[in-house]
Protein backbone atom coordinates (compact mmCIF):
# COMPACT_ATOMS: atom_id res chain seq x y z
CA UNK A 1 0.00 0.00 0.00
CA UNK A 2 2.97 2.34 0.57
CA UNK A 3 4.02 1.87 -3.08
CA UNK A 4 0.49 2.51 -4.35
CA UNK A 5 0.23 5.70 -2.28
CA UNK A 6 3.62 6.87 -3.56
CA UNK A 7 2.54 6.10 -7.14
CA UNK A 8 -0.65 8.16 -6.76
CA UNK A 9 1.21 11.09 -5.22
CA UNK A 10 3.80 11.02 -7.97
CA UNK A 11 1.40 10.72 -10.91
CA UNK A 12 -1.88 12.16 -9.65
CA UNK A 13 -0.75 14.54 -6.91
CA UNK A 14 -1.52 17.66 -8.95
CA UNK A 15 -4.99 16.34 -9.78
CA UNK A 16 -5.71 15.74 -6.10
CA UNK A 17 -4.45 19.23 -5.18
CA UNK A 18 -6.60 20.86 -7.85
CA UNK A 19 -9.67 19.00 -6.60
CA UNK A 20 -8.99 19.92 -2.98
CA UNK A 21 -8.39 23.56 -3.94
CA UNK A 22 -11.70 23.61 -5.82
CA UNK A 23 -13.40 22.36 -2.65
CA UNK A 24 -11.52 24.99 -0.60
CA UNK A 25 -9.85 22.18 1.37
CA UNK A 26 -6.13 22.50 0.53
CA UNK A 27 -3.97 19.55 1.51
CA UNK A 28 -1.75 20.00 4.55
CA UNK A 29 1.12 18.45 2.60
CA UNK A 30 0.77 19.39 -1.06
CA UNK A 31 3.59 17.04 -2.05
CA UNK A 32 1.63 14.09 -0.61
CA UNK A 33 -2.09 14.87 -1.02
CA UNK A 34 -2.89 11.15 -1.26
CA UNK A 35 -2.81 9.92 2.32
CA UNK A 36 -2.44 6.21 2.96
CA UNK A 37 -5.70 5.98 4.93
CA UNK A 38 -7.57 7.49 1.99
CA UNK A 39 -5.98 5.09 -0.50
CA UNK A 40 -6.79 2.15 1.79
CA UNK A 41 -10.39 3.31 2.15
CA UNK A 42 -10.79 3.56 -1.62
CA UNK A 43 -9.16 0.13 -1.97
CA UNK A 44 -11.66 -1.39 0.51
CA UNK A 45 -14.53 0.28 -1.34
CA UNK A 46 -13.39 -1.13 -4.68
CA UNK A 47 -12.92 -4.61 -3.22
CA UNK A 48 -16.45 -4.56 -1.81
CA UNK A 49 -17.92 -3.29 -5.08
CA UNK A 50 -16.14 -5.97 -7.11
CA UNK A 51 -17.10 -8.62 -4.54
CA UNK A 52 -20.76 -7.52 -4.64
CA UNK A 53 -20.76 -7.62 -8.46
CA UNK A 54 -19.29 -11.12 -8.47
CA UNK A 55 -21.73 -12.30 -5.82
CA UNK A 56 -24.69 -10.87 -7.68
CA UNK A 57 -23.78 -12.87 -10.76
CA UNK A 58 -23.83 -16.13 -8.78
CA UNK A 59 -26.97 -15.59 -6.69
CA UNK A 60 -29.22 -18.62 -6.49
CA UNK A 61 -32.42 -19.27 -4.57
CA UNK A 62 -32.09 -23.03 -5.08
CA UNK A 63 -28.42 -23.64 -4.31
CA UNK A 64 -26.85 -20.60 -2.63
CA UNK A 65 -23.10 -20.51 -2.24
CA UNK A 66 -21.16 -19.95 0.97
CA UNK A 67 -20.60 -16.26 0.29
CA UNK A 68 -24.31 -15.74 -0.38
CA UNK A 69 -25.24 -17.54 2.84
CA UNK A 70 -22.82 -15.38 4.85
CA UNK A 71 -24.19 -12.14 3.38
CA UNK A 72 -27.78 -13.28 3.87
CA UNK A 73 -27.03 -14.21 7.48
CA UNK A 74 -25.49 -10.78 8.17
CA UNK A 75 -28.37 -9.02 6.44
CA UNK A 76 -30.98 -11.07 8.28
CA UNK A 77 -29.30 -10.45 11.63
CA UNK A 78 -29.19 -6.69 11.07
CA UNK A 79 -32.77 -6.63 9.84
CA UNK A 80 -33.95 -8.55 12.92
CA UNK A 81 -31.98 -6.14 15.11
CA UNK A 82 -33.71 -3.21 13.40
CA UNK A 83 -37.07 -4.84 14.11
CA UNK A 84 -36.13 -5.26 17.77
CA UNK A 85 -35.07 -1.61 17.96
CA UNK A 86 -38.62 -0.71 16.92
CA UNK A 87 -38.23 0.19 13.25
CA UNK A 88 -41.38 -0.72 11.35
CA UNK A 89 -40.90 -1.96 7.78
CA UNK A 90 -37.19 -2.38 8.48
CA UNK A 91 -36.59 -3.81 4.99
CA UNK A 92 -36.66 -0.21 3.70
CA UNK A 93 -33.68 0.73 5.89
CA UNK A 94 -31.79 -2.56 6.29
CA UNK A 95 -29.68 -2.07 3.11
CA UNK A 96 -28.12 1.06 4.60
CA UNK A 97 -27.41 -0.64 7.92
CA UNK A 98 -25.91 -3.68 6.18
CA UNK A 99 -23.75 -1.50 3.91
CA UNK A 100 -22.57 0.52 6.90
CA UNK A 101 -21.74 -2.59 8.93
CA UNK A 102 -19.89 -4.41 6.14
CA UNK A 103 -17.88 -1.36 5.09
CA UNK A 104 -16.82 -0.49 8.64
CA UNK A 105 -15.99 -4.12 9.38
CA UNK A 106 -13.85 -4.39 6.23
CA UNK A 107 -12.03 -1.15 7.09
CA UNK A 108 -11.44 -2.40 10.64
CA UNK A 109 -10.20 -5.85 9.68
CA UNK A 110 -7.87 -4.81 6.88
CA UNK A 111 -5.49 -3.44 9.50
CA UNK A 112 -4.62 -7.03 10.49
CA UNK A 113 -2.81 -7.45 7.17
CA UNK A 114 0.80 -6.26 7.71
CA UNK A 115 0.89 -4.01 4.62
CA UNK A 116 -2.29 -2.13 5.56
CA UNK A 117 -3.60 0.24 8.20
CA UNK A 118 -7.22 0.40 9.28
CA UNK A 119 -8.74 3.56 7.75
CA UNK A 120 -11.08 3.80 10.74
CA UNK A 121 -8.14 4.56 13.04
CA UNK A 122 -7.92 7.96 11.32
CA UNK A 123 -10.65 10.40 12.41
CA UNK A 124 -11.72 11.56 8.95
CA UNK A 125 -13.13 8.15 8.00
CA UNK A 126 -15.37 7.71 11.08
CA UNK A 127 -16.33 11.37 10.72
CA UNK A 128 -17.48 10.84 7.13
CA UNK A 129 -19.52 7.79 8.13
CA UNK A 130 -21.02 9.68 11.09
CA UNK A 131 -22.02 12.67 8.93
CA UNK A 132 -23.54 10.31 6.33
CA UNK A 133 -25.58 8.62 9.07
CA UNK A 134 -26.66 12.01 10.47
CA UNK A 135 -27.89 13.10 7.04
CA UNK A 136 -29.52 9.72 6.39
CA UNK A 137 -31.67 9.51 9.51
CA UNK A 138 -32.77 13.14 9.27
CA UNK A 139 -33.67 12.69 5.60
CA UNK A 140 -35.67 9.58 6.45
CA UNK A 141 -37.41 11.48 9.23
CA UNK A 142 -38.45 14.27 6.87
CA UNK A 143 -39.51 11.79 4.17
CA UNK A 144 -41.52 9.58 6.53
CA UNK A 145 -43.29 12.26 8.54
CA UNK A 146 -43.19 15.41 6.47
CA UNK A 147 -41.28 18.64 7.07
CA UNK A 148 -43.25 20.29 9.88
CA UNK A 149 -44.31 17.13 11.77
CA UNK A 150 -40.67 16.05 11.96
CA UNK A 151 -39.54 19.45 13.19
CA UNK A 152 -42.25 19.34 15.87
CA UNK A 153 -40.37 16.44 17.46
CA UNK A 154 -37.72 18.95 18.52
CA UNK A 155 -40.30 20.89 20.55
CA UNK A 156 -41.16 17.97 22.83
CA UNK A 157 -44.61 16.73 23.91
CA UNK A 158 -45.52 19.81 26.00
CA UNK A 159 -45.85 23.05 24.04
CA UNK A 160 -44.83 25.42 26.85
CA UNK A 161 -41.53 23.53 27.25
CA UNK A 162 -40.63 24.09 23.60
CA UNK A 163 -38.24 27.04 24.26
CA UNK A 164 -36.23 24.75 26.54
CA UNK A 165 -36.55 21.53 24.54
CA UNK A 166 -35.62 22.87 21.10
CA UNK A 167 -32.04 23.97 22.03
CA UNK A 168 -31.53 20.72 23.97
CA UNK A 169 -32.70 18.59 21.03
CA UNK A 170 -30.57 20.52 18.55
CA UNK A 171 -27.44 20.10 20.67
CA UNK A 172 -28.29 16.43 21.21
CA UNK A 173 -28.61 15.77 17.48
CA UNK A 174 -25.45 17.71 16.61
CA UNK A 175 -23.53 15.73 19.24
CA UNK A 176 -24.41 12.42 17.60
CA UNK A 177 -21.90 12.65 14.71
CA UNK A 178 -19.19 13.64 17.20
CA UNK A 179 -20.06 10.71 19.45
CA UNK A 180 -20.06 8.23 16.56
CA UNK A 181 -16.74 9.58 15.29
CA UNK A 182 -14.90 9.51 18.61
CA UNK A 183 -16.21 6.07 19.60
CA UNK A 184 -15.10 4.33 16.40
CA UNK A 185 -11.85 6.25 15.95
CA UNK A 186 -10.70 5.96 19.57
CA UNK A 187 -11.40 2.24 19.87
CA UNK A 188 -9.75 1.31 16.58
CA UNK A 189 -6.75 3.58 17.20
CA UNK A 190 -6.22 2.16 20.70
CA UNK A 191 -6.59 -1.42 19.48
CA UNK A 192 -4.10 -0.84 16.68
CA UNK A 193 -1.53 0.68 19.01
CA UNK A 194 -1.83 -2.17 21.52
CA UNK A 195 -1.41 -4.77 18.77
CA UNK A 196 1.65 -2.99 17.34
CA UNK A 197 3.23 -2.65 20.80
CA UNK A 198 2.92 -6.36 21.56
CA UNK A 199 4.13 -7.33 18.09
CA UNK A 200 7.35 -5.45 18.85
CA UNK A 201 7.76 -6.94 22.33
CA UNK A 202 6.95 -10.60 21.72
CA UNK A 203 7.18 -13.17 18.96
CA UNK A 204 4.03 -15.23 18.50
CA UNK A 205 1.66 -16.06 21.37
CA UNK A 206 0.84 -12.58 22.72
CA UNK A 207 0.50 -11.00 19.25
CA UNK A 208 -1.89 -13.78 18.23
CA UNK A 209 -4.02 -13.12 21.32
CA UNK A 210 -4.15 -9.37 20.70
CA UNK A 211 -4.82 -9.85 17.00
CA UNK A 212 -7.79 -12.00 18.03
CA UNK A 213 -8.86 -9.18 20.32
CA UNK A 214 -8.49 -6.77 17.40
CA UNK A 215 -10.85 -8.95 15.33
CA UNK A 216 -13.39 -8.98 18.18
CA UNK A 217 -13.19 -5.19 18.60
CA UNK A 218 -13.55 -4.76 14.82
CA UNK A 219 -16.82 -6.73 14.79
CA UNK A 220 -18.07 -5.06 17.96
CA UNK A 221 -17.42 -1.49 16.80
CA UNK A 222 -19.00 -2.13 13.39
CA UNK A 223 -22.08 -3.56 15.13
CA UNK A 224 -22.31 -0.69 17.65
CA UNK A 225 -22.07 1.90 14.88
CA UNK A 226 -24.83 0.17 12.88
CA UNK A 227 -26.94 -0.29 16.03
CA UNK A 228 -26.74 3.41 16.91
CA UNK A 229 -27.68 4.25 13.33
CA UNK A 230 -30.77 2.03 13.76
CA UNK A 231 -31.70 3.79 17.00
CA UNK A 232 -31.37 7.20 15.36
CA UNK A 233 -33.46 6.13 12.36
CA UNK A 234 -36.06 4.57 14.65
CA UNK A 235 -36.36 7.79 16.61
CA UNK A 236 -36.59 9.90 13.45
CA UNK A 237 -39.35 7.91 11.77
CA UNK A 238 -41.41 7.13 14.91
CA UNK A 239 -44.91 8.61 14.90
CA UNK A 240 -46.06 10.15 18.13
CA UNK A 241 -49.52 9.14 19.27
Amino acid sequence: MHKLTAFLNENFGNTANQLLDALHMPAADRTHPWQEWLVTEIFVFLILVVGAAMLRGSLSAVKPGKAQLIVETVYGFLRNTADEVGIHHSSKYAPYFATLFIFILACNLIGIIPAFESPTMFPWVPCGLAVATFCYYNFMGFREQGFWPYLKHFAGPIWWLAPLMIPIEIVSHLARPLSLTIRLFANMFAGEQVTIAFLKLTLLIAPAIFMGLHVFVSFLQAYIFALLAMIYVGGAIAHEH
